[in-house]
């Protein structure tokens, strides 16, 4: 079974879990989510990981076309938009606005306690890579992570760190203020740092 499914089912994105975090992480930034086109896109917008390889490689940082697609057939393109920028690196890639799913998601992540997410992602085996990220592409200097500092040596302060960026990230852009903090990889990758 690939990481992405695992992902899904019992790992970091867990379609219960996830959803339930990213709807709390809501409610602290915005309100009650009483529209029903936003539970189906806090249910929905990481579904784009199922069947994929990696979670931040290739394929996985394309998992926001799948549920993007999905509220788009259903409810339009702005729907679209909101579900497929809950990634800021797409956002930055694609020279558009990070929608507010982007910082409920983020905020979920701050919100959850690390007795709840540590055994996810050991059991789905994504800590594996998201650490060796952190690890080899901040020793190789790339700005997606080296102005994260994410600590690699222990998975519950490798977790602390992530929390503290994005609860620093969440807090400077909830507004919807201009995201300078998100490198464009994708011009980055093409030379262009």
């Amino acid at each position: 079974m690939k990481v992405g499914t695992k992902s899904i089912l019992f790992g970091a994105h867990q379609f219960l879990i996830h959803p339930l975090f990213v709807a709390l992480a809501w409610w602290k930034l915005y309100g009650f989510p009483w529209d029903v086109r936003l539970w189906v896109a806090l249910i929905v917008h990481d579904w784009g990981y199922w069947g994929s390889p990696d979670m931040d490689g290739t394929e996985g940082e394309q998992h926001t076309k799948f549920g993007a697609r999905i509220c788009g057939h259903l409810f339009g393109p702005e729907w679209r938009d909101f579900c497929l920028y809950h990634s800021r690196f797409a956002a930055v890639r694609d020279g558009k606005r990070f929608s507010r799913l982007c910082v409920a998601d983020k905020l979920s992540i701050v919100l959850e306690p690390a007795w709840l997410y540590l055994p996810r992602v050991r059991l789905s085996g994504e800590i594996h890579e998201y650490m060796a990220l952190a690890d080899s592409r901040t020793a190789a200097g790339e700005p997606k992570y080296a102005s994260m500092k994410l600590c690699t040596n222990s998975e519950r302060r490798w977790f602390a760190d992530v929390q503290e960026y994005l609860r620093r990230w969440v807090n400077e852009h909830r507004d919807g203020k201009v995201d300078t903090w998100t490198p464009n990889i994708k011009a980055n990758a093409a030379g262009g740092r």
